[in-house]
Formats: C-alpha cells, structure tokens, sequence
C-alpha cells in the first residue's frame, strides 16, 4: 500500500509517495518559488533525482502539471492521498475524509489562517481533480493541540470579544510534535503516556509544546503561528502596547505592521544578514555583533520556555529537538540547554557535536550519563506523520459497520482509600462497609463518607468506593475544582503522580495529602469483545456522540480501556452529563442513566507502532 501525500503552499508544492508502515520512499517532488520567474521543481525517483525550471507558474498549477507524470514514474499505485492543512479550527481535531461538505467548511476557516489555508485547499481541489477515484485525506497542523487545556488555550481578553472573533491559542506544527515525541518514547523504550516531553520544532517556523503523557497541553504558537519563539522572519511574542506605539508614531496600518512582524523581523530583523542560521552563526564566530545577538535572543527564548514547560508539567523526562535548526545546529542545542542543570538534563559536548539524524537514523541522544534527563535529536518526518494519518482515517472506513451504541454512567464526586488510609481515618482494623454494587464488576460505593478540605473550601459527604487501592484518589469534576481551590490536572484514573493534593477528614482522623486529586479523563470500559466489535484497541482514543433529550454532543479525547474485568460503559462526571443534559443518579456512584453514546471516530494518537 502506497500513499501520495501533499504540502500545497503559496509558494512552494512538496509532495511524496511511501509506504505508511515502513516509510520508504518511492518518489519526491518539491518545488520552489512558485509564481516567479525563478520557479523550479526537483523530483526524485528510485532512479535518479532532476531538477527544471517551471516559469512563473502557481502552486495549484505546478501541482497539475507535474503530478501526472509524477505518479506514472512512480511506478506504484497509489491508494490514498493526504493533505496538510494548516488549521482546522475547532471542529477538525482528527485526520478526515475530504468530502464536498468539509471542502466547504475548510473555506470557512480562511479568516483563521490567510496566508495557508486558501492554498491548501487549492493544493485539494488539484489533486481530487487530477485523482478523482482514490480517497482524499486532510491531516491539520492544529489537531495536535486539540487536547490543550482551557486555561493554555485561552487569552485575557474580554470574554465576548474573544468569542466574537474566535480568539484562542491553536497552536502549530502539530504533525512534527506528534512525530517527534512518539519517537523519542520509542528510543526510550518506553511508552508515551508515562512520559513528560518538551519538543521544540526548530526552522524557519519554530514551535515549542509541552506534551504531558501523550496529548499537548502547552504550546508556543496560538491563534496564529506568529506567536512564541523567535523564527526566521517571524518575531514571536512582542509586547502588544509596543506594536501600538509603533503603529501610533510610524503612520502604520495593519497591513505593514504584518508585514514587518512576519516578513521583516526573527533573525532577519536581529541579524541584518538574513534569516539562514547557517550564515548567523558563521558571522557570529567572526564577531559579528548583531548576528551574536540575534543567537543569544533566538536560544534565550527557547530555554525560557523549556523551562516554562517543565513547571507546567511538573517536571520532564525528556527534551527533542527536530527541524532545520533542531537537528542540524550544534550551537543552538548547546546555547539553548546551557543551565539546565536544575532540571536534570545535562548535556554531552561531544554526543551534541557528533549527533547526525536521518530517515534511516531517526534519533541521536546528546545527553550525558549521569542525566535524569533525555537529550534526543529526532530527524523529522512530517511526510511519515501524513501517511500515518490517512492509514487511520482507512482504517476508520474499513471498520465501520451500523451504529454501535454504549451505555453511559455518570460520575460524582468519589474517594478511592488505600487500607493504610483507612485505618488512620476510620479507625485501625476498619473495614469499607458495601452500600451498594456499581455498574464495574468488583466495585462497591460504601456506607463511608469523608470530607475533602481544599485551600478554599471544603467538601462535605464525599462517599469513598470500594474496594481498597494502592494509592488514594480523589476524583471531582470542574466545579468542584474550583469551590475547593484546587488546580487538578486531568488523568486517567489511577495516575496521581504530580497531581494535586487536600486534606481528608474522617470520623476518626485526619489524612493530609501531597498528590492525589485529579478530573478523571472521560473514558469508556469495554471488555475485549466488545473493543472487537467496535474496531478499537486498548488506549485507542475516540470521539463519542451522545444523544440525550433536547441536547445532543460530541465528546472528544475520549479513551478507551479494554478488559476482562469490565463491563462496557462509558463514564462521564457531572459537568460533563450536564452540558448534555444527561440525568445522573445517586451521588457517589455510577449509575445508568438511560442514554446512549454512538462511537464516531478512531483517533490512535497513542499508537507506539
């Protein structure tokens, strides 16, 4: 099986045909300087590589002319085609089938990104000419950051202007973040969801993102890739009451400022030389001053956010470095993680000087022996990540069969005791009294309520489930977080490590706790028969459409947890059941509440393979 998958720029058309599986290339095109005289394109084939001059021709016009050919040298056939799309806005968080209708809503999605957007869907329009009888496939640089919580993804601005303009942080770059950490979890052989990984994506474009046990939670670009690190031309973050002054006192309107921000600033603007890191440094090592500057701006940024990222998460277990600059600066990896120390990642001068990656060579590690820290160069594969993504969405098509419905169970408010935990708040030698079965095999709500002190407020009555477990869990909704002035993070069940901490009060004793707290991640338990007939695996995530009464939605980040010990039912907790006015039952408890989930979209975001 051979995919086509396509980059269709403004400028600039890239284009590859592999196996999704092995990665192996069959043939590249990539052409440059579209719409000038300059135009060219170079193609690589098994054969051989060429490189013509094209004249002033378009990118969807070069994508018509050179793509038959293309193929018919290829010598394979293709069975899918991906597409990148910049931005997805917040309807497309997953690879999907192009059909009319999302051509339609992609074009709603403009305002969102100008310069990318309208040429992707050129690059679309093209290729479903040109390839009318295969699927067509779009795989968003925003999906990635679809997981990024409330708090990252929102700006202080006034709450109806931001809703009126659709202002939030999207974030970009997320098909190299996704390649890159997965990468880094495989050379480490361990697996993404119990790592903490901060991955930079270093070239012309630069992005950094905090990736906590799999999903995005922090990231440097927002709304627009304008934001964050310093890039080729770009600025990153300026302080906004500047570029109002500037506008003020120069006579400027929007469309300059724009154009000194992403074409006139970055390296360019600090250097004066140009954007090419390759010239910067050289010139820095003979004494250029304004090209030392522009190195010290660029890495300083970058290790303020490494450092940023490490605190938001609690820690970190491994730092990437991929892209242009990424995997090829030796100086930039060097500057960027001197003073680190603090954290645990210490760096080896001479693995850093020596590191070379490639598609064969995915990963060199940098980092000293004694680091508690992994220091990674990962080679990036955009392109893999691409076919990755319609490999998923065919897959999806293959498995889908009449609609599936599951059962659905809310969650209030819970505690889960460890017996040590017990014996301090009941009483030594105490054992939880069953009140009532749950809907999971083997767990019990019991007779036994506790208190839950926060910073601000506290609990009363929270019931405690059974039976005992190794670590206590205190599980709360949103509102709940914040009457108790908690900062919970949102987990799977059972991983407390680094989450957040309260006291307990029982009829017997107090339990204060360091760690503990969390949202329990909306999941569904299926026992593996039912995963079969669903076409899912274990840790797969899904999106879900719930129909209840008068209020239909889909929930997304879904996951699935697969055993024999459990029985099939999707678990929700309060806010949750009630922006879906779905009716819950007994507090502490899950209960069925009479609605049911259609499973909509396999999302193997979590896939190590």
């Amino acid at each position: 099986m051979h995919i086509l998958v396509i980059n269709c720029g403004s400028s600039s058309v890239k284009a590859a045909i592999l196996h999704p599986e092995t990665r192996a290339r069959v043939a590249r095109l990539k052409a440059e300087r579209l719409g000038t005289d300059r135009a060219s394109v170079r193609i690589q084939h098994m054969d051989g590589a060429r490189t013509e001059a094209l004249g002033p021709v378009d990118a969807p016009e070069a994508l018509r002319v050179l793509l038959p050919a293309f193929l018919e040298a290829a010598t394979v056939k293709v069975v899918a085609v991906g597409h990148r799309v910049v931005h997805g806005g917040e309807r497309f968080t997953t690879p999907i089938a192009i059909t009319d209708e999302v051509v339609e809503a992609l074009k709603g999605l403009t305002p969102l990104a100008p310069l990318h957007n309208p040429a992707n869907l050129a690059g679309i329009r093209s290729a479903r000419d040109l390839l009318p009888d295969v699927p067509h496939v779009a795989i968003f640089d925003t999906a990635f950051h679809s997981t990024l919580p409330r708090r990252a993804r929102t700006y202080a601005l006034p709450t109806a202007l931001a809703e009126k303009h659709g202002a939030r942080r999207y974030g970009f770059h997320g098909p190299s973040h996704a390649w890159s950490s997965r990468q880094a979890a495989l050379h480490l052989g361990r697996d993404l969801r119990d790592l903490r990984v901060i991955t930079c994506h270093l070239g012309n474009g630069a992005s950094a993102c905090a990736v906590e046990y799999g999903r995005s939670i922090e990231t440097s670009m927002g709304m627009t890739p304008l934001e964050g690190l310093v890039m080729g031309t770009r600025s990153g973050s300026v302080d906004p009451g500047l570029l109002l002054r500037v506008m003020r006192e120069e006579g400027w309107g929007p469309a300059r400022m724009d154009q000194v921000l992403n074409r006139e600033s970055g390296l360019l603007g600090l250097s004066g030389v140009g954007r090419d890191l390759r010239d910067i440094e050289e010139r820095s090592a003979n004494g250029n001053e304004s090209c030392r500057l522009a190195l010290q701006v660029f890495t300083h940024r970058l290790r303020k956010y490494i450092g940023a990222y490490a605190a938001v998460m609690g820690g970190v277990d491994a730092i990437v470095f991929t892209g242009g600059i990424g995997e090829n600066s030796a100086l930039v990896r060097h500057r960027t993680l001197q003073r680190l120390d603090f954290l645990g990642a210490r760096l080896s001068e001479s693995e850093n000087r020596s590191a070379q990656v490639d598609l064969h060579h995915v990963v060199a590690p940098i980092h000293a022996q004694d680091s508690t820290v992994a220091l990674l160069v990962v080679a990036c594969d955009e392109e893999a990540e691409l076919a990755r993504g319609v490999r998923m969405v065919l897959r999806e098509q293959a498995a889908v069969q009449a609609p599936r419905t599951i059962p659905i169970a809310v969650s209030a408010r819970h505690i889960h005791l460890t017996q040590e935990a017990v014996d301090i708040l009941f009483g030594a030698g105490h054992t939880l009294t069953p009140y009532k079965p749950l809907s999971q095999p083997g767990q019990f709500a019991c007779e036994e309520k506790l208190t839950v002190v926060g910073p601000r407020r506290s609990i009363e009555g929270v019931r405690v489930l059974g039976p005992t477990r190794p670590a206590c869990q205190i599980e709360v909704s949103r509102t709940d977080e914040f009457f108790l002035g908690i900062d919970a993070p949102v987990r799977d069940s059972g991983d407390v490590k680094h989450s957040a901490g309260c006291t307990l009060i029982g009829p017997v004793g107090r339990l204060a706790l360091t760690e503990g707290v969390i949202c329990a991640r909306r999941h569904i338990h299926m026992r593996p028969e039912d995963a079969e007939r669903f076409g899912v695996e274990d840790r797969d995530v899904v999106e879900v459409a719930v129909n209840s009464a008068g209020r239909d939605l889909v929930f997304g980040d879904v996951l699935v947890r697969v055993s024999l010990k459990y029985a099939l039912e999707m678990h929700l907790d309060t806010d949750e059941a009630n922006a879906a006015e779905i009716v819950r039952g007994h507090e502490g408890s899950l209960v069925e509440t009479g609605a049911t989930a259609l499973l909509r979209c396999r999302k193997t975001v979590f896939d190590t393979a």
